[in-house]
């Protein structure tokens, strides 16, 4: 591939947008000091000296929500006086403050050990013992704690119930909590954190806003806000409250992994690598670290490299989502396919609406010869009429495997059209009849609902489905994925407007990836493309390189001829995913050819149709391609084939109508202009017009 010269191009602003984001923006600005100036620091020469007793100074370290210098100081204090009780509780408690169980026991047995009293500590020991994995034991210790540590008690008991599952349980003990201490940010912190895990993001925030203005120092409480925060409006956002809270503890491990995280996926990917070494620094050997360095390796294409750090992690993320799509894809990259097969069946069992595993699931099947299993890997997503040509082309030669010829071609037909249908749904695992129990056993749980109003999509009871969606939003208003499956059933319904105010109530808890393609989708389908724009471009700002949302960018500026703009949006997209991806330079050809540079556009016009001959927006970009350059004749071949090839599709046949006027060929030429104008959705009507009125 030839890349692209550098130009010089000015750079039209986005369009405005008025949004809570910008008042949320302004109050973080307050948070946004650097922490460039202790990057050099590490957690041994965190500075824990000064005037007065370790001990004391370890407790005012850790109320300022510094558990790394608090640590230091305590260490002091024992390394001082080694049996001084107060001095090893208070250093369990900064090992606590930074999650670190099996150290903090030691240390409360310790201090017990050397005089300090045992009744006072149960607290502590089931917060230990819950750190360790074991919720049971630390039930049974925290249901020891005398009175006045009560409220400290129900918060780990709250949190073993959590991680039980038994959320009804959890919450009675955190609004006991609540009643004995209503101005504790720790505990507005914990219930933010448990409605978090049971998917309600509204309140959620409510709480841990509560905590930040109790105390806008809690390090716990910022990091919170700055989960949710990128959550609910992304990345760029997110940043200046982990930063915030790494401000009051340099090296807390957590906020350091959720900053690197953060940075990767923004594209800064040397201040994330920077973030995750300080990771390793304050907590050695973290899995967490591990696998973002492996995913940073893995962006750059050394796969031998990420293999080996994921190796470091030892299995202690296997279970984690992202984990396993790395694992999968590094498998496949290596060859090992049952490995790869393994990891992604998991993955698709708990992500059933995972598109990304379940094309690479399928992928690893076929070259496992594995077709009939591919094929049923890929079934619901070839179902949809949006399914993307790579799916359907992977699916076709699963059939070709099996000798089915004609599915096969049916599916390399639709692979090769220049355009998918609309959206549908995602079909149901199971049925109605399987599904309705448990969903009528546990009413207003999305776990249980969502499946069975799948189920019901796909039998064809749209109205039924419809109000058992609106019914769960009721039932869950601060849920977003309850307003995104009304959303949905809306769109099948074709109620544009109402589907758009549902997408809007769950951006406005959680504007990821999904929910943005979806609000612009409907906003563009109800006949305002304008808003959708600015919807795209809100969620650019936030997520700079997500590539979704960079290909969306481009295909609309290309289609409204602002090739500059479409030129630097399609060459960041470049950058990201490589030079393999035909639909890409094809639209590079066409950006490159509307801004006059027909060298560049024939490059990328070659290369696009040297990988996907078959496409025919694939020859109609190349076509158009030489017909800028003047190889009309050229050209003529490429566009004849890509009508050939997609007859409905207006945009060719006006290409072609073009290219036969400049010839000569009047007739062909108002009959190509006549097709495309047979298509309602044709937008370039009235030059067709006047090209048949002369």
């Amino acid at each position: 591939m030839t890349s692209s010269r550098k130009r010089k191009r000015s750079h039209k602003g986005l369009p405005p947008i008025v949004r809570r984001l910008l008042v949320v923006l302004g109050g973080l600005g307050a948070f946004g000091t650097a922490i460039a100036a202790f990057v050099m620091l590490s957690p041994n020469q965190v500075d824990a000296a000064g005037d007065g007793n370790s001990v004391e100074r370890s407790a005012s370290l850790l109320k300022q929500s510094n558990a790394t210098a608090a640590k230091a100081a305590a260490l002091d204090a024992v390394r001082a006086d080694p049996n001084n009780g107060q001095a090893h509780l208070a250093l369990a408690q900064a090992m606590l403050a930074l999650d670190d169980g099996i150290g903090a026991e030691g240390e409360i047995q310790r201090a017990v050990d050397t005089g300090f009293d045992a009744k006072l500590v149960p607290q502590y020991r089931a917060h230990a013992l819950l750190l360790q994995g074991d919720p049971d034991r630390a039930i049974a210790e925290a249901d020891k704690a005398i009175p006045l540590y009560r409220a400290y008690a129900l918060r780990i008991r709250a949190r073993a119930l959590t991680l039980q599952g038994k959320y009804a349980d959890a919450q009675a003990a955190l609004d006991e909590a609540m009643r004995i201490t209503p101005r504790d940010a720790a505990l507005w912190t914990d219930l933010g954190r448990f409605r978090y895990s049971t998917g309600d993001l509204r309140g959620a925030v409510q709480a841990v806003e509560q905590a930040v203005k109790l105390d806008t120092g809690n390090a716990r409480a910022l990091l919170l806000r700055g989960e949710l925060v990128r959550s609910q409006y992304g990345l760029v956002a997110a940043l200046p409250w982990f930063e915030a809270a790494l401000k009051r503890d340099p090296f807390l491990h957590d906020a350091l992994i959720e900053y690197a995280a953060t940075l990767g996926d923004s594209g800064r990917t040397e201040d994330s690598l920077a973030a995750t070494r300080r990771a390793l620094e304050a907590r050695p050997g973290s899995p967490q670290a591990f696998y973002l360095q492996a995913v940073i390796a893995a962006r750059a294409g050394d796969d031998d490299l990420a293999r080996s750090l994921m190796e470091k992690t030892g299995g202690a993320l296997d279970d984690v989502p992202g984990v396993l799509l790395l694992g999968g894809t590094l498998d496949i990259e290596q060859g090992d396919y049952e490995q790869a097969i393994g990891k992604l069946r998991e993955l698709v069992a708990v992500q059933p609406m995972n598109l990304t595993a379940r094309k690479l699931l399928a992928t690893a099947l076929l070259r496992s010869d594995s077709a009939r299993n591919a094929i049923d890997i890929l079934r619901p997503v070839v179902a949809r009429g949006d399914a993307d040509s790579y799916t359907l082309t992977l699916a076709a030669r699963g059939f070709e495997r099996i000798g089915d010829r004609v599915s096969a071609a049916k599916l390399l037909d639709r692979a090769a059209y220049p355009v998918t249908s609309e959206a549908g749904a995602f079909s149901a695992d199971d049925s109605v009849a399987v599904l309705d129990a448990p969903a009528a056993a546990n009413p207003g749980d999305p776990d249980a609902t969502v499946p069975l109003i799948r189920a019901m999509i796909a039998q064809g009871n749209q109205a039924g489905a419809l109000a058992r969606a609106q019914a769960l939003v009721r039932d869950n208003p601060g849920v977003p994925g309850a307003q995104l499956l009304l959303g949905d059933m809306l769109m099948l319904g074709h109620s544009y407007a109402d589907a758009a105010a549902a997408y809007r109530l769950a951006a406005d808890l959680r504007f990821d990836e999904p929910t943005m393609l979806r609000l612009v989708e409907a906003l563009d389908r109800g006949g305002h493309r304008q808003d959708a724009a600015n919807v795209l471009a809100l969620f650019l700002s936030q997520n700079p390189v997500s590539v979704a949302a960079l290909r969306l960018s481009g295909s609309w500026q290309l289609a409204a001829g602002d090739y500059d703009a479409a030129i630097d949006t399609l060459e960041n997209l470049r950058a990201r995913i490589g030079d393999g991806d035909a639909a890409l330079n094809a639209d590079l050809a066409m950006a490159y050819s509307g801004a006059g540079e027909d060298k560049i556009a024939l490059d990328f016009g070659e290369a696009a149709y040297g990988l996907a001959p078959g496409n025919p927006a694939v020859a109609d970009a190349y076509g158009w391609a030489l017909y800028q350059s003047g190889d009309a004749e050229g050209a003529l071949e490429l566009l004849q084939k890509a009508v050939a090839l997609a007859p409905r599709h207006a945009g060719l046949r006006w290409h072609l109508a073009q290219i036969y006027a400049d010839l000569g060929r009047k007739p062909d030429a108002k009959a190509q202009a006549q097709a495309a104008l047979a298509d309602p959705r044709f937008s370039d009507r009235a030059a067709a017009q006047a090209m048949l009125a002369s």
